[in-house]
């Protein structure tokens, strides 16, 4: 769990192993952080300077393989989901980069439920079950799904599976009360994700009416790094809580550290679904649920330079026949990434 002291009590048993045969099948597509936590599969060189000959794989340097998840919308809002390759435009640190990969929903998901707990949320409970039930039949057979569940504390109710109902079951029973520590949950989530699904795409939906009461531990750019680390897209399924008025401006102005949803969503590349815009929770949990399965995945492979460690800042746009970005389309993915700690020193 993270060094920082934030933890997550767990309800169920969370071991899992990857084949080598299953690594190196997904070596080309697994999310470049992922490397930093796998050890190369047997058969395969650590050596860059000499590469193994070419086996018909597109498997090479992999440490340096970069994923770049996006949703893309027209001025209206609607997805444009006929895009190519070509139409991408992808710069890491100013500089322009070609683009090695490019798919749409290939690659298993790994999704955590972070359900807030809090007094306000108690009249969505139940309809949440039916919502949750009825959504994550959409996800793939191969998708796992986990909750978590938080107020003061995070804890782990259900661990990965790809039994939909499972997540779905436990809200017959919970229970809501007590203070809302957004930081601590999606900060233990983003750690449990990068350990326990390395080689997915990483979703992280929560479930709350984003008003942060309780700082946590980690303060909000920590819990941002850890997400972008983990390469863990946030989206938000936000719910109207019963809370004072003002309540979420002065959480803000406390100048302790509480999170931000609206940034957080905007930093990793995801979105906010709002209930009472969407009608109604099944309707908006569906749509999130939709929106996770049709995104453009974007592979490039990160230079080789000294001064390329640290934070990189990225930068996807389309192409200039469609306008500029902002006001003719927007582009929905994360901000940037940390390479991997084993990349990260020059010899």
């Amino acid at each position: 769990m993270p060094a920082m002291g934030v933890t997550i009590s767990l309800r169920a048993s969370h071991v899992r192993q990857l084949t080598a045969a299953a690594l190196a099948a997904l070596l080309v597509f697994a999310p470049d952080f992922a490397f930093a936590q796998i050890p190369v599969p047997f058969g395969f060189a650590q050596d860059k300077q000499n590469p193994p000959a070419d086996t018909g794989t597109r498997i090479r340097r992999e440490v340096d393989l970069v994923l770049v998840e996006a949703t893309v919308k027209d001025k209206s809002g609607r997805v444009m989901g006929d895009l190519k390759q070509e139409d991408f435009r992808l710069s890491d640190n100013g500089q322009l980069q070609e683009i090695a990969h490019f798919s749409r929903d290939q690659l298993p998901l790994a999704v955590v439920l972070v359900v807030d707990l809090s007094g306000s949320i108690q009249p969505f409970l139940r309809p949440l079950r039916y919502a949750s039930m009825s959504a994550l039949k959409a996800l793939k057979p191969e998708d796992r799904v986990a909750l978590i569940t938080f107020s003061d504390e995070a804890e782990l109710v259900v661990d990965l599976t790809k039994d939909k109902g499972a997540v779905a079951d436990p809200f017959e029973t919970l229970h809501a009360e007590g203070s809302t520590n957004i930081n601590d949950a999606i900060y233990g989530a983003a750690d449990y994700l990068q350990k326990e699904a390395p080689a997915a795409r990483r979703i992280i939906v929560l479930v709350s009416d984003n008003v942060p009461t309780n700082p946590g531990r980690v303060n909000q750019k920590e819990v941002i790094d850890t997400a972008l680390r983990a390469d863990a897209a946030v989206y938000s399924l936000k719910i109207p809580g019963r809370n004072p008025g003002g309540l979420a401006a002065r959480a803000q102005r406390s100048g302790r550290g509480m999170v931000n949803v609206k940034k957080l969503t905007e930093e990793t590349g995801g979105e906010i679904f709002d209930i009472e815009k969407e009608g109604s929770l099944f309707l908006a949990f569906q749509a999130l649920i939709e929106r996770v399965k049709t995104r453009y995945t974007l592979g490039f492979y990160r230079p080789d330079a000294p001064q390329a460690s640290g934070f990189h800042r990225l930068d996807l746009a389309l192409g200039t026949s469609y306008g500029r970005k902002g006001r003719d389309y927007t582009i929905l993915s994360k901000t940037g990434y940390y390479p991997p700690p084993a990349s990260r020193s020059s010899k």
